[in-house]
C-alpha cells in the first residue's frame, strides 16, 4: 500500500492546523501512522491522494446512509446551488424538509435546523433549561454529545458526581451543573434525583450509545429513564445526532417506542452536508425565540443546500424495505466476520450500525466495560485492513456504518479482507 501522498500532505497539514487537522481522531493518534488523505468517493468506495481504492463502512462517520456522491442527492444540490447558495432568509426547502421529517415521524411536532449535532444538542439543553426554570442536567458517562461546555464532561469517582472536565477552557461554574453517572445503573439515576430535588432540567442519552463503543441498551432502561423523568417533571433528551434515520426513520425513538420530550437529529438529515436539528412538541418549541424566550439563531440555518441534499436522501429512506434491506446486508457482514475471527473478539450490531470489540464479554453496556488495553488490538487490525482495502474510523472505540451502496460483492470481498487481517496478526 503506497502512502507516500497522503504523508506529504500531512506533514503540509501541519503547517497550517494544530495536529494537521481539523477534528481530532483524523489524526490517526489512536492507531498511529499517518492518516490516509481522500481525494474522492464514489458509492460505497473511497480512494486516497495515492490512489488506494477502499471498501468504506465510516460513511463520513454516519451521514452517507446512501453512499458517496449519491446521484440523486447530486442532482438535487446541483439544481439548488444554481439558485444560489446561501439567503439568510426562510426558502421553502426548509418547509419541504421540515414537512417530510414531521409528517412521517410522530415523536416530535415541531423542529429547528441549525448547522451541526454539537449546535443542536447545546441548543436543546437551553431548551429544556428555558422551559423547566431548571438548571441541572443529568448525563452519562460513555455518551458523547458534541463539545460544547456543559457536555465536555467525564464521571468523578462516586455513584452520582458532578462531572469532572475532559478538556482545558471549560470552566468549573460550568461543569457543576452537569451530573454524570455511569450507564445502565438505576440506582445513580435515582440517587441522583433525591440528592438534586427539583433541580435537573434533563436527562440526556444516546438512546443508542455509538460514540464510545456500541453501548447497547434494554429497553426496560430506557423505560425507566422515560418514568423517572416523568414522575420528576424532567424532561427525557435523546440525542439522535447517530440513530436519528439510521435504525429507522423514526430513530431509536421508534425502534424501542418511546417518546422523550426532546430529540437532535444531524448527519443524515443532512445528507453529506453540515446540518442538525432538535425537536419536541409544540408546547416545549414555543418556548424558542421568536415565540419564546429561549433564544437561539444561526446565519447558515435551514441552508437551502443542504436542506435540498436532505430531502433528496431522506426521500430515499423512505422506500419500502430501506431498512430491513440496510440491516440484512450488515447481518450478512456480521455472519461472514464472526465465522472466521478468533477467541476474544465481539463484532456487536443494531440496525446497520456494527461495532469490532476485542472482547470475551457477551454484553457490553457502559464505558467501564471496554478494556482499554484492548485498542493495541485493534491498532494492529486496523493497518492490516487498510493494506487489504478495507476503510473506517481510525479508532477502536468508534463504530461502522452499512449503507444502501455496498453491495453483496462488497461485503464478500471485506470478509476475504478480515481473513487476511487475521491471519496478518
Amino acid at each position: 500500500m503506497q502512502n507516500s501522498e497522503s504523508v506529504k500532505l500531512f506533514e503540509k497539514a501541519k503547517q497550517f492546523f494544530p495536529g494537521g487537522v481539523n477534528s481530532p481522531v483524523r489524526a490517526f493518534r489512536s492507531v498511529g501512522g499517518t492518516p490516509v488523505f481522500i481525494d474522492k468517493g464514489k458509492g460505497s468506495h473511497v480512494w486516497d491522494a495515492d490512489g488506494n481504492e477502499y471498501i468504506d463502512y465510516c460513511a463520513s462517520w454516519g451521514p452517507l446512509i446512501l453512499g458517496h456522491a449519491n446521484d440523486m442527492v447530486l442532482n438535487s444540490v446541483e439544481r439548488t446551488m444554481r439558485n444560489g447558495t446561501s439567503f439568510g432568509a426562510p426558502t421553502r426547502l426548509e418547509n419541504e424538509l421540515a414537512e417530510l421529517i414531521l409528517t412521517n415521524n410522530t415523536y416530535i411536532e415541531k423542529i429547528r435546523f441549525v448547522s451541526s449535532g454539537t449546535e443542536a444538542v447545546m441548543s436543546g439543553i437551553r431548551l429544556a433549561r428555558g422551559f423547566t426554570g431548571r438548571n441541572k442536567i443529568l448525563k452519562f458517562e460513555g455518551c458523547y454529545h458534541g463539545h460544547s461546555d456543559s457536555l465536555l464532561v467525564k464521571a468523578g469517582s462516586g455513584l452520582v458526581t458532578f462531572g469532572n472536565t475532559s478538556s482545558a477552557g471549560v470552566p468549573e461554574s460550568v461543569v457543576n451543573d452537569t451530573i454524570v453517572v455511569a450507564l445502565n445503573n438505576k440506582e445513580a439515576v435515582e440517587q441522583a434525583f433525591k440528592q438534586f430535588p427539583d433541580q435537573i432540567a434533563c436527562i440526556i442519552i444516546e438512546p443508542i450509545p455509538a460514540n464510545n463503543g456500541l453501548l447497547l441498551q434494554d429497553k426496560d432502561y430506557l423505560q425507566f429513564l422515560r418514568d423517572i423523568c416523568t414522575e420528576n417533571k424532567t424532561l427525557l433528551f435523546f440525542d439522535e445526532v447517530i440513530s436519528g434515520f439510521r435504525v429507522g426513520f423514526t430513530g431509536a425513538a421508534g425502534y424501542y417506542d418511546i417518546k422523550p420530550d426532546i430529540i437532535t437529529y444531524g448527519k443524515i438529515i443532512g445528507g453529506g452536508f453540515p446540518v442538525g436539528a432538535y425537536g419536541a412538541s409544540k408546547e416545549i418549541m414555543s418556548s424558542i425565540s421568536p415565540e419564546g424566550n429561549v433564544y437561539q439563531a444561526g446565519t447558515l440555518s435551514g441552508n437551502p443546500v443542504a436542506m435540498a441534499a436532505g430531502i433528496a436522501q431522506l426521500t430515499e429512506c423512505l422506500k419500502p424495505n430501506f431498512y430491513s434491506e440496510l440491516e440484512r446486508k450488515t447481518q450478512v457482514l456480521i455472519k461472514g466476520l464472526s465465522k472466521n475471527t478468533k477467541h476474544n473478539f465481539k463484532i456487536f450490531t443494531v440496525g446497520s450500525i456494527f461495532w469490532l470489540a476485542f472482547t470475551d464479554k457477551e454484553h457490553i453496556k457502559c464505558a467501564e466495560d471496554i478494556d482499554a488495553e484492548s485498542m493495541k488490538h485493534f491498532k494492529g487490525l486496523y493497518h492490516a485492513l487498510l493494506e487489504n482495502g478495507v476503510y473506517s474510523g481510525p479508532s477502536g472505540y468508534e463504530v461502522g456504518f452499512m449503507s444502501e451502496a455496498h453491495t453483496i460483492e462488497d461485503i464478500e470481498k471485506t470478509i476475504v479482507g478480515f481473513e487476511k487481517a487475521f491471519a496478518k496478526l
